[in-house]
């Protein structure tokens, strides 16, 4: 069975979920536009909209915060095109004695150099997730 290339920025994303997983900042947000919005839905701690790479640094280290560190994102796939990409993980978490997991799909829009613009994660059960955060 032949292998197909991956577009590059497949690559780029799974270097950020990497990256992010061993906590190189510096790594993540070169692949971060210097205005990237990021979208944190629900009704929670953590909610609302996050403006440039320092807001985004920002939310990190309060989701890490609000976790004592244990908030982990596992990558099952990553789909990307030029202008795109989603990533399908599974998010596990503990917080004040509780256990999270839940899968999600992040989306985001992708410039010409293969930096992320804006972020939204889709939760599989938002109601729980803001449960896990109130």
């Amino acid at each position: 069975m032949a292998t197909t290339a991956q577009h590059p920025n497949v690559e780029r994303a799974r270097r950020a979920y990497e990256a992010f997983d061993k906590g190189d900042m510096e790594a993540v947000g070169q692949v971060m536009a210097d205005d990237i919005l990021w979208h944190a839905g629900g009704s929670n701690v953590l909610s609302g909209d996050y403006r440039g790479r320092e807001a985004v640094f920002g939310f990190f280290g309060k989701l890490m915060q609000e976790t004592g560190g244990t908030f982990k994102s596992v990558v099952h796939d990553i789909l990307a095109n030029d202008t795109h990409g989603a990533v399908m993980v599974t998010n596990t978490a503990e917080r004040n004695g509780k256990q999270f997991e839940s899968r999600a799909v992040n989306i985001t829009h992708i410039d010409k150099e293969g930096r992320v613009t804006e972020f939204w994660s889709f939760p599989e059960n938002s109601q729980d997730l803001d449960e896990f955060f109130s």
